[in-house]
Parts: structure tokens; C-alpha cells; sequence
């Protein structure tokens, strides 16, 4: 990925003393997983970690609630690897109405995989961050509780230091509800500043708006956020696994009860308004036909390894392969974010 370099990580204040002696960062606690814990206010913060130990390791890094910030990044017995990140902390932590649990006040961070070690933690307020936005439903959302994971919550492993993602995506939400919802589209707004993006997904759940309404919820969106200074940017609906033959079902594309075409009213909005638009109904559906009625359900939860059959919601790995589609189109765009990722 070409985010981690081999050093000693100096100045943070914590303790340097021997690999094999070296004790724990202050505010983080047990072993595998390690926990650590910082007693800070809602807002974004800057973070260097250095991980690596007196033994082999590979340790992954997540972040409130389940936002994955780095893969599992092996270090040498002896040495040390740093990563710098910008992390939006909020509370509630995960959905903003609650859903999964409201989390812990502060910034929570968690390093899991095989003999997880870490060394050092710098936590400081963040000066002026792009701030990246997610309005959106479940197939968004930060998911509190494997195996169901939004694609949100995987793209942050690949946003640099100076940017952060704050997802206020939440589960079951339509255009129509997540505009009205004061904890949602109003306490988004209310954060926004000049040139922060707002990446809006909306579809799933609107399966009996009219095109009108839609077209109406989105539009009031984008006019709120440029109103803010802000950068609108639409996402279509990925798609949902649902077959007929080597085909996408029209109910998979989002035509929903009514007739209406969603993606297409989206892409329409997005003409209209001079809005950038991520096809992502188009690059998933590529993505799952791609792979057949069989092997795309890896994408989605399995009852074989998920204990549920869920072909709407994402898996981690489905969920890291969406939001790679939605990384690759930032960066075709040359999106706001697109300076800062990795």
C-alpha cells in the first residue's frame, strides 16, 4: 500500500525502552486484542501509532466502531513500522440514531491479528482536515457487529493524514428519512465546511419513492451542501445479488416498486445540478456479474460462514471490494479526497 516506513517513532512522550521490555502506551491495556483509550471531545484528531515489538507481529488497527484504518501490516521481530492517520471522532461513535449501541465518549482505538504489538500512540487535534462525509443506509453505515460491514467503513485504510471520513450513513435510512432526521442530514450539514465533500448514497430503502420525491431529496441535499461551501458528490446504489440466469434482476438495479429507475434519476440529478456522480450501481454490477450467481456471494453474507443469507448487505471483504470501486472513481474524478489518498 505504500504507507508504512520502517523507523523508531520519536517524540510522542511515550516511553522507548528496550523491545523486549517495552511496556504498553499510555491508556491502552491487554494483549490480543490491545485497547487503547483517549479521553478527547467529538471532532478530528491526528494519530501516529508505531507498531512492532520484540517478537514477529501482524497487527491490524480499527478504530470506534469497526472502522478499519489499517489491514494487517506485518513487522520484524526488533522492528518498528509508524502510520499516520486522521480520525473523525464523534458521538455516537458508529450510526448516528443509536443503532448497534452509542459506543464510548472519546477515541477508541483497537489493534487485533496475530501477536498485535504497538509502542507508541500520538493523539493531537487535527488543524482544518478535508472532512469526507457519507450519507447513506446499511450498505454505508459504520456496522458495530460482524459479519455485516459497510463499504464506509472500509475505505479509511486508504485516506492519508490531513483528511478524515465521517460517516453518518445509517441503517434502514430512504432519501426522504435521512433528509428529515435531525440526527442525520441537519447534524451533517451542521458540520460542513468550504471544499469538505459530501459523498451521497441513497436507493436501497426508497423501494416507494417517486421519481419526483427522489429527485427532490437529492437536489435538496446538493443546494444545503454547496450552500455550506461544500462539494456534493452522488453515489448510485450498489447492487443487490439477485439473479435471473447470468443476469442482474431489474429489483437488483434499483427499479424500485413504483418503475422508477433510481440510478438513472440519480445520474439525472447529478447532469442537472453539475454534480459529480460515482456510478457505483454500474461498477458493482460489473463486479457481480463479473463473478456469477456463485462466487459473487462472497461479496455477501453466507449462512456457510455468516450464519445468515443476506444478499443486500456486504461481508468485510464484499464491503472492501465496494469501497474500492468507490476509491477508483475518486481517483478517475479526481475528486476533492482524491489528493489524499494513499
Amino acid at each position: 500500500m505504500g504507507l508504512l516506513t520502517l523507523a523508531t517513532l520519536a517524540g510522542t512522550g511515550a516511553a522507548h525502552a528496550d523491545a523486549a521490555t517495552r511496556a504498553l502506551p499510555a491508556g491502552c491495556s491487554g494483549t490480543a486484542p490491545i485497547k487503547c483509550h483517549y479521553a478527547v471531545s467529538p471532532g478530528n484528531y491526528d494519530v501516529t501509532v508505531s507498531l512492532g515489538g520484540a517478537s514477529a507481529a501482524a497487527t491490524d488497527m480499527w478504530v470506534e466502531a469497526r472502522r478499519l484504518m489499517l489491514p494487517a501490516t506485518k513487522t520484524a521481530a526488533g522492528a518498528a513500522a509508524t502510520y499516520s492517520f486522521t480520525v473523525n471522532v464523534r458521538q455516537p461513535e458508529g450510526q448516528p440514531t443509536g443503532q448497534g449501541g452509542t459506543g464510548n465518549p472519546g477515541l477508541d482505538i483497537r489493534f487485533a491479528g496475530t501477536n498485535p504489538q504497538v509502542s507508541a500512540v500520538s493523539v493531537k487535534p487535527a488543524t482544518q482536515p478535508l472532512v469526507a462525509y457519507l450519507a447513506g443506509d446499511s450498505t454505508v453505515c459504520d456496522q458495530p457487529v460482524a459479519p455485516y460491514t459497510g463499504w464506509g467503513q472500509m475505505i479509511t485504510p486508504a485516506v492519508g493524514p490531513g483528511a478524515s471520513v465521517a460517516n453518518y450513513a445509517d441503517s434502514g435510512e430512504s432519501s426522504g428519512s435521512f433528509l428529515r432526521n435531525s440526527a442525520l442530514f441537519p447534524a451533517l450539514l451542521a458540520k460542513v465546511k468550504a471544499n469538505d465533500a459530501v459523498f451521497i448514497q441513497f436507493g436501497h430503502n426508497d423501494k416507494q419513492t417517486s421519481a419526483s420525491a427522489f429527485r427532490s431529496n437529492l437536489t435538496s441535499m446538493i443546494t444545503q451542501v454547496r450552500a455550506k461551501g461544500g462539494v456534493p458528490v452522488l453515489v448510485t446504489p450498489p447492487v443487490r445479488r439477485q439473479f435471473n440466469g447470468s443476469r442482474l434482476t431489474p429489483t437488483a438495479l434499483h427499479v424500485n416498486g413504483l418503475g422508477v429507475n433510481l440510478p438513472a434519476e440519480m445520474r439525472q440529478v447529478g447532469t442537472a445540478q453539475n454534480v459529480p456522480v460515482i456510478d457505483l450501481t454500474a461498477k458493482s454490477k460489473t463486479l457481480v456479474e463479473s463473478l456469477g450467481p456463485s462466487a459473487s456471494a462472497q461479496l455477501f453474507l453466507r449462512s456457510s460462514v455468516d450464519g445468515v443469507t443476506d444478499n443486500t448487505h456486504f461481508s468485510q471483504y464484499g464491503a472492501s471490494q465496494m469501497g474500492g470501486l468507490v476509491l477508483q472513481s475518486i481517483r478517475e474524478q479526481r475528486l476533492p479526497l482524491a489528493a489524499y489518498l494513499r
